[in-house]
């Protein structure tokens, strides 16, 4: 058998062989150019993907083919969402601002409204609350989760779920195939399927298949459960004991829902699109069995509108509210996610909301799950801090809490992190809220998350050495990408 040598100098060996190799690196370049060019997206990401992309050889056609920003098409769906959900909305009280017709516009769901919201901190308060609808579910029951992990927590939720199978309510559960594949034993779910129940996943990971695109890099990052068309349930929270604090004490800080009213049709008709999709389903066929009327119970008293974007969102839905919210804020604006990579329009926002007087306070996590994004969002604070932006790192436990406080009567919960990766590559639902007691609960909430946090001091900010400053500034490179 030749060695490795010996095949090298053949090839070296072949007459023209540099020339052949730099026509080939040119073209290579060429197409990898144009197809990344005709993406459209913003000019740093689109530079960052053309340099680093150049530097791996024809590799780098595979990597970008895996992991690159991608758009899903799904516009039918979407004129079908919009067509359904005005239909539910005749009846529904219009709150006739600029806000809510951007949501409306931008995700395709209406106004809403909900007659009883609960707000569920942390994971312990969740599961039992979740656990105690689905043992009361008489019909069906639809989730969809990126972590459902195979632990305690795990098992009592999927235990629920199939005595609920087996007393004949519809089971279904959507999983994202990389945030729930990955330690998933085989046959963890079997009882649920063999009791009558159906699990699916989302995105589902088949690299071998290199004729169908596996969209690795774009993950449905939904947490969201349907019992009976009347409970709803959404937020941060995964299935994880990650993040019950009964299981245990380093657990994450995090924020749910639980929703009853017309805004539980909504989430419905979110969860009807996602399964039609895994399942290459007709979504009509889905609306008109789960019934979207049947459970009317009239307008609620709380405002609620629904906000779900993804890559198959031209207008970067979630993205866009918050941006208009932070403009919109007269006196307070409180905001809490896990992972803070902002773009220009963003920090325009945030900053300009400091400038002229509003009281923004950013809580982030002393250390989240991912040093390199934990270094970009600290990259971020020389500029903040100037403003008049107060930013506070919640020490005790990773913060896991996705919401914003606006004045005393806005509040938005969901899943969406407050970066790239949410508001343009992940599937990502949020719920706007228009009323003054649940925003005075969040605000108690996050009270308390600011009395366990440590206000970064500007001036010891900047008298760092260089050494804690540099690898923020190289994470800092790498914010279009993550």
């Amino acid at each position: 058998m030749a060695t490795f040598n010996e095949i090298w100098d053949a090839i070296w060996s072949i007459p023209h062989i540099g020339s052949y190799l730099s026509v080939a690196w040119i073209g290579y370049l060429l197409w990898l150019a144009i197809w990344i060019v005709l993406q459209k997206r913003e000019p740093a990401a689109t530079l960052s993907w053309l340099f680093g992309l150049a530097l791996l050889p024809y590799v780098g056609l595979l990597v970008y083919y895996l992991f690159g920003p991608q758009r899903i098409h799904r516009q039918q769906r979407q004129r079908a969402r919009t067509r359904c959900e005005r239909e539910l909305a005749e009846s529904e009280p219009v709150c006739d601002d600029d806000f809510s017709r951007l949501l409306e516009g931008s995700s395709g769901f209406p106004q809403s409204s909900a007659t009883h919201v609960q707000l569920l901190v942390d994971g312990g308060q969740t599961y039992e609350s979740l656990i105690g609808a689905i043992s009361r579910a008489q019909r069906h029951v639809h989730a969809e989760y990126y972590i459902f992990a195979a632990d305690r927590s795990g098992t009592a939720v999927r235990d629920a779920l199939i005595a609920a199978a087996k007393r004949g309510v519809q089971v279904r559960l959507l999983l994202d195939a990389l945030g729930s594949g990955f330690g998933m034993r085989a046959g963890w779910f079997r009882g649920l399927t063999d009791a009558g129940g159906e699990v699916q996943w989302f995105h589902r990971l088949r690299l071998w298949r290199l004729w169908r695109k596996p969209w690795l890099n774009l993950r449905s990052h939904r947490k969201i459960v349907v019992v009976d068309g009347r409970i709803g349930f959404t937020g941060g929270v995964n299935v994880t004991d990650d993040e019950n604090e009964r299981r245990r004490k380093d657990a994450y800080r995090d924020l749910h829902l639980r929703l009853e009213g017309r805004i539980v049709r909504s989430l419905q008709q979110l969860f009807i699109e996602d399964w039609a999709y895994t399942r290459r389903l007709q979504t009509r066929l889905l609306e008109r069995e789960a019934d979207l009327r049947e459970h009317d119970v009239g307008p609620g008293d709380v405002s609620a509108q629904l906000i779900a974007s993804g890559p198959d969102d031209r207008w970067e839905s979630i993205h866009r509210a918050w941006v208009s919210a932070i403009h919109g804020a007269k006196r307070r604006l409180w905001l809490a996610t896990p992972y803070f990579v902002p773009g220009e329009a963003a920090m325009m926002a945030l900053t300009s909301a400091a400038l002229r007087g509003v009281d923004v306070r950013l809580i982030l996590p002393h250390r989240s799950d991912s040093l390199l994004v934990t270094w970009a969002a600290r990259s971020y604070f020389h500029e903040l801090a100037p403003a008049g932006v107060r930013i506070f790192e919640y020490g005790p436990r990773m913060l896991h809490s996705k919401a914003m406080l606006v004045d005393d009567d806005l509040a938005i919960i969901g899943s969406a992190n407050f970066d790239q990766r949410s508001f343009r590559l992940n599937f990502e639902a949020a719920v706007c809220l228009r009323d003054q007691s649940i925003c005075h609960e969040l605000e108690q909430v996050m009270h308390s998350d600011l009395e366990s946090s440590v206000e970064v001091e500007p001036k010891a900010w900047r008298e760092r050495s260089v050494w804690q400053r540099l690898p923020e500034a190289f994470a800092r490179l790498m914010s279009p990408l993550l």
